[in-house]
């Protein structure tokens, strides 16, 4: 019974244009172990037995939030089912991970590293080594640099199609960057593959979101920017993080330009809304400066 009703909910959301993967895995999982216990109706104290088992509270309380907007739907209509509630495990504020803001000498590093990637002779190094610096350059996601075809690659600039939020966006590339672009195309354009993706393996194939971080650890390791495998240090995602800090750094640092600015820098990266920009931007020496010299304005009563 179960399973049919996840089946009808699942088919409801794709049919709305959502992708359901990652809800839809955790609930068959949840399904399968309360059918397991031969229950057919959704229970609290189900629901909080195999939240309980994922190794994290972040996964834990993830597991709960996904039942309980089944249980929800459920619920509308079947009052047998329970609806657990959000703080059934506690309450959990959202931790958000200190970002590594790398610096212009990282990025260099990073990128010559991923040049001297093998094997000898293969479109492999160059690959990695634009993908890494389009992503710092632009800020773009992972999964977007890894998503561009051929034909996204326009005179002006990538278009960034049908992303996190279903939703296009061209980005403008600078002139080093549009140049940098240039020179991998020459030697995309002649290798031999049957994938329109911009980058490609050195077997000519797109490339698959767990190789990329692999090989990006790798390189990161290489430079010395982070230790052994099973230990923490800067991410990928982090250029993201220091694309969004260091277009800030450099904007005229008056209250209405920062406000535009934001809002742009919100469209450049692709948010839904601006708030989520906020989540990357981290503090640095220059901002610091920044706000302490504009408190000093305030309390001075200048215009900021």
């Amino acid at each position: 019974m179960l399973r049919q009703l996840l089946a009808d909910h699942a088919a409801l959301h794709r049919a709305l244009g959502l992708k359901f993967r990652t809800p839809g895995i955790l609930l068959r999982n949840f399904v399968a172990f309360a059918e397991q216990r031969g229950e057919h109706v959704i229970t609290a104290a189900t629901v909080q037995e195999w939240a309980l088992q994922a190794p994290s509270p972040e996964q834990r309380r993830n597991r709960l939030l996904t039942v309980r907007r089944f249980a929800l739907s459920l619920h509308a209509e079947d009052p047998r089912h329970e609806v657990p509630s959000a703080d059934l495990l506690g309450r959990a504020s959202r931790r958000r991970r200190t970002p590594y803001i790398y610096s212009p000498g990282d990025i260099r590093q990073l990128i010559d590293a991923a040049h001297r990637l093998g094997p000898d002779g293969s479109i492999r190094p160059l690959t990695y080594a634009t993908m890494f610096g389009l992503i710092a350059a632009t800020g773009m996601r992972v999964s977007e640099a890894i998503a561009i075809r051929l034909p996204d690659v326009t005179d002006d600039g990538l278009i960034i199609a049908q992303t996190k939020f279903k939703k296009s966006r061209l980005l403008p590339l600078h002139l080093s960057t549009q140049r940098a672009l240039d020179g991998y195309l020459a030697t995309r354009l002649k290798a031999a593959s049957q994938s329109d993706a911009l980058f490609i393996s050195h077997q000519g194939t797109s490339l698959a979101y767990p190789t990329v971080i692999t090989v990006f650890l790798q390189v990161i390791r290489s430079i010395g920017l982070r230790g052994a495998a099973g230990s923490r240090g800067p991410r990928i995602h982090d250029l993201r993080h220091t694309f969004a800090v260091r277009s800030l750094e450099r904007c005229a640092h008056d209250a209405k330009a920062v406000a535009r600015h934001i809002t742009a820098l919100s469209t450049y990266l692709g948010h839904a809304h601006v708030t989520d920009t906020y989540w990357y931007l981290q503090a640095t020496p220059e901002l610091m400066a920044h706000m302490a010299a504009a408190g000093e304005a305030l309390h001075r009563g200048t215009p900021v």
